[in-house]
């Protein structure tokens, strides 16, 4: 029988995880406060404390945290946003429904938006910057927060990836005016749904988050501005209030495979090792390889699944190809030789060594 290793399990197989679960869900139920019940403002006060920000909005997903949090901006028709090439085409989907146009900056070798490419990219009718933390990793945000500095701009990071990730002292969703994160079932910070977030230290930016996430409404009578209903349910808010207690266990867990693949395959592909004074949460383990795709198939025909992230890059997808600017050489050659290895938080350490042995194997013969 051949070998399985899963790139991903969602499943609670855990007797005592399921039955911590339960309980927060049954908790909710017996109050029957669905929607913005207690959980969901606790949740909001220890999200907004762990990414050190006076505030937390709780909304349905990632995607509405990012919308929301540009929208709230007053991004509008004649905007321009500038982002990374090399992200889920959320991020460029955001930005566009406020009205505003994407523009797309090239990337560095760590797969994260270059500066330098903003830099240049900037014009007068630039409004916002938008680095995405890809693969948990944070973004050069020091250089990021200068351009933004000396143009105006707003710096709304994305930081659906990046949960609890930290470097330069800070750590992430502390820097910009607004943060937008995401915990939907794949994230390292786990809703059994969608969830999200947008944190800010503005209190009239929470303030107008507060009547976006609801269809604009202020006191459910007067509506400020046209929006959506994006509010936080409060099942998923009570499971990941469960959830947070072990986030510390997750991500400790993911660095030590990270550690392991590091250790084990630097001499075969190239490994997302961290810098001095960072923390990568590994939201994937990300390595660039040479013969990427044959690699690939030499995986998966020995049981081990992997996943591309993502192999068309956001301004080639058909919405935005021809449509919008930009510049990204870099993210087109780096795009072909991207490959996420399983390094999940469930994975055993044989399964591991298999991982690590396979690919060793792949590139011995």
């Amino acid at each position: 029988m051949k070998r399985k290793v899963a790139f991903l399990d969602l499943s609670i197989s855990s007797e005592a995880e399921r039955e911590e679960v339960l309980c927060a869900v049954e908790r909710v139920l017996m109050h029957g406060r669905l929607i913005n019940g207690p959980e969901v403002q606790l949740l909001e006060e220890q999200v907004a404390a762990l990414c050190r920000r006076h505030y937390a909005i709780g909304v349905g997903s990632g995607t509405d945290a990012l919308f929301l949090a540009l929208k709230c901006l007053g991004l509008g028709p004649g905007d321009e946003v500038i982002t990374t090439s090399l992200s889920w085409i959320a991020t460029a989907n955001a930005i566009a429904l406020t009205g505003a146009v994407p523009v797309f900056a090239d990337i560095g070798e760590e797969l994260n938006i270059d500066s330098d490419s903003v830099e240049r990219l900037v014009t007068p009718r630039t409004k916002a910057i938008v680095p995405v933390h890809f693969t948990g990793r944070l973004c050069d945000m020091p250089s990021l927060m200068e351009i933004a500095s000396e143009h105006g701009l707003a710096l709304v990071e994305d930081a659906a990836q990046s949960f609890s990730a930290s470097a330069y002292g800070h750590v992430s969703g502390s820097f910009g005016v607004l943060a937008a994160l995401s915990m939907n079932p794949m994230k390292v910070f786990a809703a059994c749904g969608e969830a999200g977030m947008v944190v800010t230290d503005s209190a009239e930016m929470r303030d107008r988050l507060l009547a976006l996430r609801y269809n604009g409404m202020v006191n459910r009578r007067e509506c400020i501005a046209p929006s959506i209903n994006g509010r936080l349910d409060t099942i998923q808010a009570a499971i990941l209030l469960q959830r947070l207690e072990g986030l510390d266990r997750i991500i400790k867990r993911r660095r030590e495979i990270a550690a392991y693949y590091n250790q084990a395959l630097s001499y075969s592909v190239q490994v997302p090792k961290d810098a001095p004074g960072e923390r990568q949460v590994y939201y994937t383990y990300t390595i660039r390889a040479d013969r990427r795709d044959a690699l690939k198939a030499f995986l998966e025909e020995r049981g081990i699944e992997t996943q591309i992230q993502h192999p068309c890059l956001m301004p080639m997808q058909p919405a935005y190809h021809g449509r919008t600017r930009g510049e990204w050489p870099n993210a087109e050659r780096l795009v072909g030789r991207v490959l996420c290895l399983p390094a999940n938080e469930k994975l055993l350490m044989e399964e591991i060594r298999y991982v690590a042995s396979t690919v060793r194997e792949f590139y011995q013969a």
